[in-house]
């Protein structure tokens, strides 16, 4: 962990504040890529992870500070709820830089894709591409003009490259049933954003002609519970031992797992990097993931333990 000092805090859409960083002995910060993230410690000492974002006012790796952009959740963990609390002056613990989105270093073009509080990530890979003098377009959306953080910071960056939609005028709402069929099927596509964006972008990539490997996405929240999570709980077991779980509603398939001592390989635990999927044997799962395709999440026989759970009463792994 690495004590940051906030430098400055202004709010840059409703909801919205932008925070800036800077070291507490204000020496350089670890250089980071496009797509990173820091995990801010909360006072319970649980943390929370949120994009870097690099609008290339610097040169590259001269990273004086970190920049954030967090939208205040009114029914989230408490994570936004803490940082908007926060001061100039205040202090914060936070992990070394880590990127489970990053850029991928060829010569296609790529197509940016953000929605609502996922641009921050978007921004820097915008910012990134620009240096680089490679070819890309920005489309990124919101609910209504006034909501949407760092347009003017974008208009600046991106100029032509950038397009900006909004559903409080229908001329400007994100037709992507219109929009992906136009793109050339070489481009890489990123998009962050809801949990639907990302689905309908990845399905009507896929049936445009795109790669799987082409289409890279994160998700900016932790996709929300639902209220039927098989009643109070459901039974899991791992096959290879025999050895029978029981995942209550306020736990994942991972958490349970670990603790019970079996060896997991996972990730981002929010459903979007697919390193925790396995097998499923016996049993239906409750896909909450952003990785699999509709037909595969309908075959039902591989899915995302750590953030997936049960329609039936209990699942068989192949663990």
């Amino acid at each position: 962990m690495k004590t940051l000092i906030i430098e400055g805090v202004r709010t840059v859409a409703p909801k919205i504040k932008r925070f800036d960083l800077k070291a507490e002995d204000n020496g350089p910060l670890i250089q980071f890529e496009a797509g990173a993230h820091i995990a801010v410690q909360l006072k319970d000492g649980s943390s929370r992870q949120y994009s870097l974002i690099d609008f290339g006012e610097n040169l590259p790796y001269e990273n004086q500070r970190y920049t954030l952009g967090i939208l205040l959740e009114q029914d989230g963990s408490g994570g936004s709820a803490f940082m908007h609390s926060l001061q100039v002056g205040d202090a914060i613990q936070v992990e070394a830089p880590k990127n489970d989105f990053p850029l991928i270093e060829d010569d296609r073009p790529a197509v940016l894709i953000a929605g609502g509080i996922g641009v921050t990530p978007i921004i820097s890979m915008a910012a990134a591409l620009k240096r680089a003098g490679k070819p890309y377009t920005l489309h990124y959306s919101g609910r209504t003009l006034e909501t949407m953080a760092f347009k003017e910071e974008l208009s600046e960056l991106c100029g032509e490259a950038l397009t900006l939609h909004h559903d409080d005028v229908p001329a400007r709402c994100l037709d992507l049933g219109a929009l992906i069929p136009t793109l050339d099927t070489s481009s890489h596509i990123y998009v962050c954003g809801p949990k639907g964006m990302i689905e309908a972008v990845r399905e009507q990539a896929l049936s445009a002609g795109f790669g799987k490997e082409q289409i890279h996405f994160e998700l900016f929240a932790s996709p929300a519970p639902s209220g039927d999570d098989a009643g109070d709980g459901f039974e899991v077991e791992v096959k290879s031992s025999g050895e029978v779980f029981w995942v209550p509603q306020d736990k994942s398939i991972v958490d349970v797992l670990e603790e019970g001592g079996v060896d997991l390989v996972y990730d981002c635990q929010r459903g979007d990097c697919g390193i925790c999927q396995v097998d499923v044997l016996e049993g239906e799962p409750d896909h909450r993931d952003v990785v699999l395709t509709d037909d595969e999440k309908a075959a039902g026989d591989v899915m995302h333990i750590c953030v997936s759970r049960a329609k039936s009463k209990r699942l068989v792994l192949d663990l």
